[in-house]
């Protein structure tokens, strides 16, 4: 069985989203895996994932997204004004050309019988990524049940480019600092452009904060890749509970537990385990909500 821990802030809400991704995406790709938080060492928190295989889960998580072919998900029938005929054997047709070098903001596109939302939205439409052992779904943002979809990019942002852009600052990473990410990839940061899943609370400037608007200025903020893509994952089937207008709660649990079991403690249910709780704020940054930091509820 593979074993591995990596830190962890807990102040961060999509630090332990992120966690809870790394989670989804061991199960998915190694069997049967379990996952929890350990805060024993004060703030020294670490996130610790057992996996089947005796490889280090984040390792093989890391890998496998680096690896991954990126799909965007569309119902039978759909059309792209843009979009070349599809393949009538694959149902997948090939995005439009882009120039060489630069990220695309379009994926190729998978029709699939069963779609993930109520509606097709070619900003946000629903996106899989398919690895050598299995299958990555990241749809949250379109889930059509009683769930909130906690959809926080808008405007002109589409949901493939956001997920493109974090995939290859996250494979220039991978190339660079192979041991380093591996060993913290949730602490890694590096420049993001505006475009991003709304989900590291060290991005989550507003121009009144900062004095001024740094997209406009096309300037940067750092920010993890690695939090903004493994917490899209996290929330395909967990969320944060919404306490009031905006004020989020999430939960933090020791010890493994299953995925099953760890959505649910991440909306802050008791699940026999010890249960840690904190609130954020969703902020607003035009358009967009953004994730920011937590503070930890008082247990009486």
């Amino acid at each position: 069985m593979g074993r591995a821990s990596i830190p962890v802030d807990l102040l961060n809400p999509g630090q332990v989203f992120a966690c809870l991704g790394f989670l989804e995406v061991a199960d998915a790709l190694s069997g049967p895996a379990q996952g929890g938080f350990d805060w024993t060492n004060g703030n020294d928190a670490r996130f610790e994932i057992q996996a089947d295989g005796g490889d280090n889960p984040f390792h093989r998580a890391l890998e496998s997204v680096v690896e991954a072919r990126l799909w965007c998900l569309v119902p039978r029938g759909y059309r792209q004004a843009t979009t070349p005929a599809k393949d009538e054997k694959e149902g997948r047709v090939s995005p439009p050309d882009r120039k060489k070098g630069a990220p695309s903001a379009n994926a190729p596109v998978l029709e699939v019988e069963t779609f993930p939302g109520p509606k097709v939205d070619k900003f946000a439409l629903p996106l899989r990524l398919e690895c050598n052992d299995g299958r990555i779904s990241i749809t949250h943002w379109c889930d059509a049940s009683s769930r909130k979809s906690f959809k926080l990019f808008a405007g002109q942002q589409k949901s493939a480019g956001i997920a493109q852009q974090m995939r290859v600052a996250i494979q220039e990473l991978w190339t660079r600092h192979r041991e380093e990410l591996i060993r913290d990839p949730l602490g890694m940061t590096t420049p993001l452009g505006g475009s991003s899943f709304k989900m590291d609370a060290r991005k989550a400037w507003t121009t009144i904060d900062a004095g001024y608007s740094p997209d406009q200025q096309a300037h940067t903020v750092e920010a993890s890749p690695v939090v903004e893509l493994f917490a899209a994952i996290g929330l395909e089937h967990a969320r944060p509970l919404e306490c009031e207008t905006r004020e989020m709660r999430y939960g933090v649990w020791r010890g493994p537990l299953r995925p099953v079991l760890a959505r649910a403690a991440l909306g802050g249910v008791y699940t026999g385990v010890p249960i840690r709780t904190f609130r954020f704020t969703l902020d607003r940054a035009g358009h967009n909500k953004v994730v920011t930091f937590a503070e930890e509820e008082t247990v009486l």
